[in-house]
């Protein structure tokens, strides 16, 4: 079974009273912290709990040491997936207002715990969901506690001073998820220094959608890594972004194009900033 899986509205619709099905609202909006919760209580999915970034799928940041969204303690966050009801078996769905990189966050966290079935992105989001023309629900679940169990995969984590010791070597490939302005240094709206790490290639997540908001197919995806991996094993891929969530939406589209689990450098440029010894690099 594949690790990135898409569940459009129409087989979500169908499935909601699916016995072991976990659904998570995974809105957030950097700019405003309250606004996914503030959303949920409004209106979400039926069957659907909230998933905060800072809450529950972050940990503690740590000014001038780690990124802004550092991975969660491995053991807080299993506590949190059995408050969800997830067992090893549940069928579990994501979704956010649409781009899909909160979403991709739990997917990638899921994973990186060992849960990697049954675990789907709602393509398109909520934006979809309403499109599709299904409604909303102020009603929360009643939730029989989970029993998941798992282990952090370290494999797919990177430490700045692990990625550090391999920039420059030739089998390395390294995906930067923002904007190509941001990653240029021509704009940098949220951390202190503008710029790129050196020797990583910009793949902007938005370019990973269609017009409508939807994931592209899998074959259009796996051209567009193929590009930027050149023939390099997929095997040395590493992703980052500014905060460590939108490169799990590079990883996400990675999985969906048939390439292996790749790596996230997850403290990402906001964390590698904190080291000025740490190289910049601007332009393409």
């Amino acid at each position: 079974m594949p690790v990135a899986q898409l569940i459009s509205p129409q087989a979500l619709n169908e499935r909601q009273a699916h016995p072991g099905l976990v659904i998570l609202d995974c809105r957030f909006a950097l700019e405003d912290p309250d606004y996914g919760h503030s959303s949920y209580v409004e209106g979400h999915i039926a069957g659907a709990q909230f998933a905060d970034l800072k809450r529950h799928l972050s940990g503690p940041m740590i000014k001038g040491v780690t990124g802004r969204h550092p991975l969660p303690e491995p053991s807080a966050l299993l506590e949190q997936l059995r408050v969800w009801g997830i067992n090893k078996d549940s069928d579990v769905v994501l979704y956010d207002d649409g781009p899909g990189a909160f979403a991709a966050r739990a997917w990638w966290l899921l994973a990186w715990l060992g849960k990697r079935d049954g675990v789907f992105i709602l393509d398109g989001g909520l934006k979809a969901w309403h499109a599709a023309g299904f409604k909303l629900t102020t009603d929360e679940p009643d939730v029989v506690p989970g029993t998941f169990d798992g282990q952090p995969d370290s494999h797919l984590v990177l430490s700045a001073e692990q990625l550090q010791a391999r920039l420059g070597q030739p089998g390395l490939t390294l995906i930067d998820a923002r904007a190509k302005p941001r990653f240029r240094g021509e704009v940098e709206p949220i951390d202190p220094i503008a710029g790129h790490i050196p020797g990583a290639q910009c793949a902007a997540f938005n370019e990973n959608l269609d017009s409508s908001g939807r994931f592209l197919p899998a074959e259009q995806l796996k051209q567009r890594f193929a590009e930027q991996l050149a023939g390099r094993s997929p095997d040395e891929l590493v992703a980052y972004c500014g905060s460590g969530v939108t490169a799990c939406h590079n990883l996400f589209a990675l999985g969906l194009a048939g390439y292996p689990l790749g790596k996230l450098y997850a403290g990402s440029w906001s964390e590698w900033i904190n080291d000025p010894a740490r190289g910049v690099a601007t332009g393409d």
